[in-house]
């Protein structure tokens, strides 16, 4: 049983230290690439995967994000103001949960950039999800494909896409690329304040409840000020 999420929420917090300089008077959401802020890269994706609603938190720079958000109505952008706390990944979404109803909802981060293949890669997790065996389902990107990215990847995927958490020593050959569908019912014995999202993968796996779905196309990692450019490249190439 697939489902449709119509909400979605996308971390917006950060202080996006690694992209200084370009971050020093801007969240690093906004910061551009091929011309788009990579929230609107985002925000555009969930309009067209059908998505009515966006919760959006802001902690940094907060009123610039605020402002660019306030006039877009696909999806219509609701804010989850966190400027008086840090909350880190998982504590953002428990805030916000009030927000996002009782179905399944798409979680991504601001500056996760990818390119399509064929079929729209969140059109492929709302397809893949089934409530009845898993909790959470990320979108993983092969590493040696992705662009920006030179890690040892975050987890091995088995054949049925279950995954398992890198081990120290071990090289994985997927990446979480910032995109996931969730359950929000597994937040309800969430830890309280800040904490890591990973917190809930951890618990997901634990339960055999966490899997992975291979993304179909060129995954982006904008991290850093040369990462832009490189993003930028591989974008405009393939819509050249």
């Amino acid at each position: 049983m697939s489902v449709q999420p119509s909400r979605a929420m996308i971390l917006a917090a950060g202080f996006g230290v690694r992209m200084r300089p370009l971050t020093d008077h801007k969240p690093k959401p906004l910061v551009a690439v091929a011309g788009k802020p990579l929230l609107d890269h985002v925000l555009d994706r969930l309009a067209e995967a059908g998505v009515a609603e966006a919760v959006v938190n802001v902690h940094y720079l907060p009123d610039q994000i605020i402002d660019h958000v306030a006039a877009r109505s696909r999806p219509r952008v609701i804010i989850s103001d966190e400027r008086d706390a840090v909350l880190g990944t998982g504590g953002a979404v428990v805030k916000a949960l009030p927000l996002l109803g009782d179905q399944p909802f798409y979680h991504l981060n601001a500056d996760t950039l990818w390119i399509d293949g064929v079929q729209p890669n969140l059109a492929r997790l709302a397809e893949a999800f089934d409530p009845a065996r898993m909790d959470i389902l990320l979108l993983m990107a092969p590493t040696a494909n992705s662009i920006g990215y030179a890690g040892k990847g975050d987890f091995a995927m088995a054949a049925d896409g279950s995954l398992r958490k890198r081990k120290e020593t071990e090289v994985t050959p997927f990446v979480y690329a910032g995109v996931a569908i969730m359950q929000p019912a597994i937040f309800k014995d969430a830890p309280q304040g800040e904490f890591s999202l990973t917190t809930m993968f951890d618990r997901a796996a634990e339960q055999h409840r966490l899997f992975g779905l291979r993304l179909d196309g060129v995954w982006m990692h904008v991290g850093t000020p040369d990462a832009v450019a490189a993003a930028e490249r591989a974008y405009l190439a393939s819509v050249a």
